[in-house]
């Protein structure tokens, strides 16, 4: 199957398509220093836990990579200071962070090395970081469709797909790899207010691959699950806490307890780098909020009062109860995550 490719590496410059065309305009716009990438992932140019660490991975090699001769302190002092840059992008998703903090680390391990030999081993750490991300998005996959069933129609949350990732992305990697044996797995798609990374994105990139979706706004969700349309929620998550509380895109929450209400399953699409277990609960995961230009302008029209207050959080936290199963690339988690989120990540 081919998939839509939200980043491409090449001659020493990040291509990033511009998600905040789509599905308009489709535009790749090149980024050459750790301060391009930076604003695509702060401007939400490029967006997407997965995706956000693959960029950052990039951002950290454009850092360093004009540094000329140099001796390892004043190396490793520039490599932190543009992680900490890139750390202050997006404050949830934690596939920042372990981003930045592999390619400090690896560039702490090279120690001995010389300076063009530090920078091309940093380059292929960052290229490594994005192949990493397709197998773990296809053992996603592959653990979903034990779950699922041919026919089956389910619902998703915002944009966890391949434009969120790579290829297969995580909730929608059981759909593509259902579509690729032959099941027929539908998707109705939440539009996700106020960026419309539903509309916008899901609904683009699962039609462009042929998959039968469907496109309600985010109020329309408990009208369907009343119908019995929807056999099972597959959402993916910024963060996954040590206690399985999850933070996905804002609305999420609701959906979940909408799911609760009308017993259908709520499964947690999570690659294994986006569980953090040194955040006991989801109390403790930092909760973005963007500007309120966001809410109260619709394409550059303003359609809101002029001077009414807006609160803007980007993500919600789900609390575990509501979750019925977390599926990560190392294996299915059931409850109670405490324990078993140990098990595998402890």
């Amino acid at each position: 199957m081919e998939f839509i490719k939200p980043v491409e590496w090449k001659d020493n410059t990040l291509y990033v398509l511009n998600q905040l065309k789509l599905p308009m305009i489709t535009e790749y716009n090149p980024k050459q220093t750790a301060e391009d990438v930076f604003h695509a992932i702060r401007d939400m140019e490029l967006r997407g836990a997965p995706l956000i660490g693959i960029a950052a991975g990039y951002g950290m090699y454009l850092g360093i990579k004009d540094m000329g001769d140099t001796d390892h302190e004043s190396f490793m002092k520039k490599m932190k200071q543009k992680g900490e840059m890139l750390a202050k992008a997006r404050p949830t998703a934690s596939n920042l962070f372990r981003a930045i903090e592999r390619m400090t680390q690896r560039a702490e391990d090279l120690k001995a090395e010389p300076v063009e030999t530090k920078k091309r081993l940093l380059e292929l750490e960052a290229i490594k970081i994005q192949r990493e991300e397709v197998e773990i998005n296809l053992r996603i996959g592959e653990n979903f469709l034990t779950l699922l069933k041919d026919g089956m129609t389910i619902l998703t949350h915002c944009n966890a797909g391949c434009l969120a990732t790579v290829d297969y992305g995580t909730a929608t990697s059981p759909v593509y790899l259902a579509k690729e044996r032959g099941w027929n797995i539908r998707v109705y798609a939440d539009e996700t207010r106020p960026y419309l990374q539903g509309a916008r994105l899901t609904a683009y990139e699962l039609s462009m691959a042929g998959i039968d979706v469907t496109l309600i706004c985010d109020n329309m969700a408990g009208m369907v699950m009343s119908q019995g349309k929807i056999d099972a929620v597959i959402v993916g998550t910024d963060r996954v806490a040590a206690n399985g509380d999850i933070a996905n895109k804002i609305g999420t929450m609701s959906v979940a307890i909408l799911a609760s209400h009308f017993n259908i399953p709520f499964y947690i699409a999570a690659p294994s780098t986006t569980v953090d277990i040194n955040t006991r609960t989801g109390r403790d995961i930092p909760i973005e909020e963007r500007n309120t230009d966001e809410v109260t302008n619709w394409y550059g029209r303003r359609i809101a009062p002029e001077e009414i207050k807006v609160y803007n959080p980007a993500f919600d936290v789900t609390h575990h109860e509501l979750i019925t199963a977390i599926v990560t690339d190392k294996g299915i988690i059931y409850p109670p995550f405490c324990e078993n989120i140990k098990k595998i990540f402890g």
